[in-house]
């Protein structure tokens, strides 16, 4: 058995799809991945990319996703990266594969001069939360996300 991580390509954006959507459906939000496949083109793709993304395969075949971008500190006065979604298909898991992804992103980071790389996670997903503390991950517990979204953000917009 052996794992790869590669860039994503144009031609791996149902791929990424089907795996965002397995993802809400795995966190109990399906109705919530709405990104059609011009929207995931323009993303990675299109002249002003927003975003990167990396396919993880086990003996070839795809098996898992990360997707990534660029936030910014103030504090540190320069970029960091995001972890957006970090995915591998359950059949996969506990085969390295969501390693190799993660340590992808983190040399992505590194390599970019970025102090820190984060991500948020679901509270009740335990695999997940022990997976990223063995790595030395910590969780930022004072800290509350909040989000506007909606008929909220459009208020606020007026």
């Amino acid at each position: 058995m052996s794992t790869t991580v590669r860039p994503a390509t144009e031609a791996d954006i149902p791929f990424i799809l089907q795996l965002v959507r397995e993802l809400a459906e795995y966190e109990r939000a399906p109705q919530e991945a709405r990104a059609t496949e011009a929207d995931m083109r323009s993303a990675l793709f299109g002249p002003r990319s927003l975003c990167g993304a990396l396919i993880g395969e086990v003996d070839g075949a795809p098996q898992g996703i990360a997707v990534f971008y660029h936030n910014f500190s103030t504090w540190t006065g320069r970029p960091g990266m995001y972890l957006e979604d970090l995915f591998v298909r359950p059949a996969a898991r506990g085969k390295g594969l969501g390693l190799a992804l993660l340590r992808e992103v983190a040399r992505a980071a590194t390599a970019r001069g970025c102090p820190r790389l984060d991500w948020m996670v679901i509270d009740w997903n335990e695999p997940a939360i022990g997976f990223y503390k063995r790595l030395g991950a910590v969780p930022l517990d004072q800290w509350t996300v909040y989000r506007l979204s909606g008929d909220a953000l459009e208020r606020l917009a007026r």
